[in-house]
């Protein structure tokens, strides 16, 4: 790529990223880390607690992007979302080969801090998400606390459904409708905020 079309992908939208990404384009692989370099890291230390750690498994995530952008389906998931899931698998990985359970690193999402937002992103687009996330947190204090707790061990806690329902001494079946209810209302919640908005 000419010198004079980076400021241009600066711009591109994330998937557009990832499509340059595939066609192995560095650049819009850096792009793409200043603008998500630091929400990752964050989720990352907040499942693992360990700056190190956090580090590596960001340099992971990114690798894995590296190798893997052409897998990337925008009707999926948001790049976002994807990344955010990249980097959970990686931090659960690392506390199983440290032999530490899900339960003694988890998370509720009272203790999730707002550092989740990326910091090299405009006033405008910090305003933005910080605006979501407020939302996000609003639709779950509505939830009933249990599925609250069940959705925080899952994506916070790094569990897998049988490790919450033995955690929480509940049948597997009672967890995952837990959470399916819970994503159920999350979603709804926000598509008619987005509708009223």
């Amino acid at each position: 790529m000419a010198e004079k079309d980076s400021p241009h992908i600066t711009r591109l939208e994330d998937s557009a990223l990832l499509n340059l990404i595939a066609q192995s384009n560095r650049d819009a692989l850096a792009v793409l880390y200043d603008r998500y370099g630091r929400l990752v890291f964050s989720l990352a230390v907040n499942i693992v607690g360990d700056q190190a750690a956090a580090e590596e498994i960001t340099q992971d995530v990114f690798l894995s992007v590296w190798e893997k952008a052409h897998t990337y389906r925008a009707s999926a998931a948001r790049v976002s979302t994807w990344l955010s899931s990249i980097a959970r698998y990686r931090a659960i990985d690392i506390l199983r080969r440290r032999g530490v359970r899900p339960e003694q690193s988890s998370i509720s999402w009272d203790d999730v801090g707002e550092n989740l937002l990326p910091v090299d992103y405009s006033t405008v687009e910090l305003a933005e998400l910080g605006m979501l996330q407020k939302r996000v947190r609003a639709a779950i204090s509505e939830l009933p606390a249990e599925q609250r707790e069940a959705l925080a061990l899952a994506f916070f806690g790094g569990y897998s459904h049988q490790e919450i329902s033995q955690a929480l001494g509940q049948p597997l079946g009672t967890v995952k409708t837990r959470i399916r209810l819970a994503m159920k209302k999350l979603r709804d919640r926000l598509d008619a905020d987005d509708a009223d908005s």
